[in-house]
């Protein structure tokens, strides 16, 4: 199916001529406080498991809570901004702020038994899932 956009001609131009015309030091695109990044979630029967980029944020500033079958994770990256002597930035479109994202699972998830790995950007979560408690028959008298 094809999307329907609507033509303001006069209003793109001038918008196209503002963006692209001046060289600005300072970003002309709305700052959000946070940005969400790309998560896969697989499921295995005995635990889910999560991947999710995390390009250029260190270990150390990654923070991973459960509570029951919600998962929660906020992260920070820190870019430094060095400016020499006789330099001016005239663009800067490296992020520097922090990420969150939260989960809910199908099943509580056994949170002593949780395993975290971070190489190369990539947050892995191994989150095994709580054993469902069993249902108890009761005899009748």
């Amino acid at each position: 199916m094809t999307a329907i956009t609507r033509f303001t001609p006069l209003e793109d131009t001038i918008n196209d001529l503002f963006r692209g015309f001046f060289v600005r030091p300072v970003s002309y695109e709305a700052n959000h406080d946070t940005v969400p990044f790309r998560v896969d979630i697989a499921e295995k029967d005995n635990a889910y498991v999560l991947r999710g980029d995390l390009p250029g944020v260190r270990k150390d500033d990654i923070n991973v809570s459960i509570d029951g079958d919600t998962v929660a994770i906020t992260a920070e990256v820190r870019n430094e901004k060095e400016v020499k002597d006789g330099e001016r930035v005239l663009r800067t479109e490296r992020y520097s702020g922090k990420f969150y994202r939260a989960f809910t699972l199908g099943q509580e998830v056994e949170e002593n038994s949780v395993q975290a790995k971070y190489a190369d950007g990539v947050l892995e979560l191994t989150l095994p899932k709580k054993a469902a408690p069993q249902a108890k028959r009761i005899t009748i008298q």
